[in-house]
């Protein structure tokens, strides 16, 4: 029996401008669908897990269409309540070079953040589960998604549930002051943080000594100094942080660290030359939380989770379709690209 993963969160329309256009040059925008949280619902149950999403949808053709993509993609919907105002939008533009990707978000009032505990079956989400998912977006959708958050993360400890943040903190959503009275309170509850340099400095208040990613720099210690950080003030089990390379808008280097309270352990890095960077850092999640589900090394799950989200970089759209074959030849060294027949 595959092991039971749930994750909370919003799944929202995707419009994006084709080919790199401007959002000023747009006269059409392809569409689909995703969320942090989905997104990793669908890696898991691409990997074969049992996920199970829970979010709050319009009842209207909008809010079935999205819950049909998650079902497309294997995702477990039965957990999902149905109402509210609307489904969240946001718009993309996809940078390119020095030109950087934009987003903005058409999501207030949205289902989910509007949604209550009693909307949802948290005993049945539970019963079972191994672990549970959840991100720094959701909590930043408002006080009662704030208050939500909590519920659910307070209910998943007492099923004795392992328990992934991925702290992911988004601008056009709170202020850093907002986000560390929110989600510090959160991280009592939390086994596994997943994070960069900028999560972390936003959403609890801790700085990556002199790295800075926007000049496509690195310095591990202040990475280290910044896990060690983390790890003293929460107790965590495990503390992982992605390192992009933001050479430009289409090409970055990529890898990431973990720390267990004893020892440091720092990926293999990818040159990526990207084709959509969204999602990454859930694909990234996904597939370290798969790895750690599987009893490996966790050496060996933040390879698969870095080689996961190199291979999502890759594929346009919010989700990572690359299968666990893909994934696992990548990690074995296979980076060729070769036509494969």
């Amino acid at each position: 029996m595959s092991k039971k993963v749930v994750t909370l969160g919003e799944i929202m329309l995707r419009l994006s401008t084709p080919d790199h256009q401007r959002f000023v040059q747009a006269e059409s925008f392809d569409a689909t669908y995703g969320g942090g949280e989905a997104n990793v619902a669908v890696s898991l149950a691409n990997y074969g897990l049992d996920a199970h999403f829970l979010t709050k949808l319009p009842d209207n053709p909008l809010g079935q269409s999205a819950l049909n993509h998650l079902r497309r993609f294997g995702v477990r919907t039965d957990l999902i309540s149905r109402g509210g105002s609307r489904l969240g939008v946001y718009f993309l533009e996809h940078g390119a070079a020095m030109r950087p990707s934009k987003v903005v978000y058409d999501r207030a009032h949205s289902s989910i953040a509007e949604a209550n505990l009693s909307d949802f079956d948290l005993d049945a989400a539970f019963t079972d589960a191994a672990w549970f998912h959840f991100t720094g977006i959701t909590p930043a959708l408002g006080e009662k998604a704030a208050t939500l958050t909590e519920q659910v993360l307070r209910k998943a400890k007492e099923y004795g549930v392992t328990v992934s943040v991925d702290l992911n903190y988004r601008k056009n959503l709170w202020t850093p002051e907002e986000a560390q009275r929110v989600m510090q309170p959160l991280m009592d509850y939390v086994d596994v943080c997943i994070g960069n340099e900028e999560d972390a400095e936003k959403t609890l208040g801790l700085k990556a000594g002199a790295s800075d990613v926007a000049q496509g720099e690195l310095e591990l210690s202040g990475y280290q100094e910044v896990c060690r950080q983390l790890m003293d003030t929460y107790e965590f089990r495990y503390v992982t942080t992605s390192l992009r390379e933001s050479r430009s808008a289409s090409d970055n280097g990529w890898s990431a660290l973990l720390y267990d309270g004893r020892e440091f352990y720092h990926s293999r890095q990818y040159d990526i030359h990207i084709v959509d960077r969204v999602g990454g850092g859930d694909a990234f999640a996904s597939g370290f939380i798969y790895g750690l589900l599987q009893a490996w090394q966790p050496k060996d799950a933040l390879e698969f989770g870095v080689a996961a989200s190199a291979l999502k970089h890759t594929i346009p759209g919010d989700l990572n379709h690359a299968a666990l074959e893909d994934v696992m030849a990548l990690v074995q060294g296979d980076s060729s690209g070769r036509v494969q027949r």
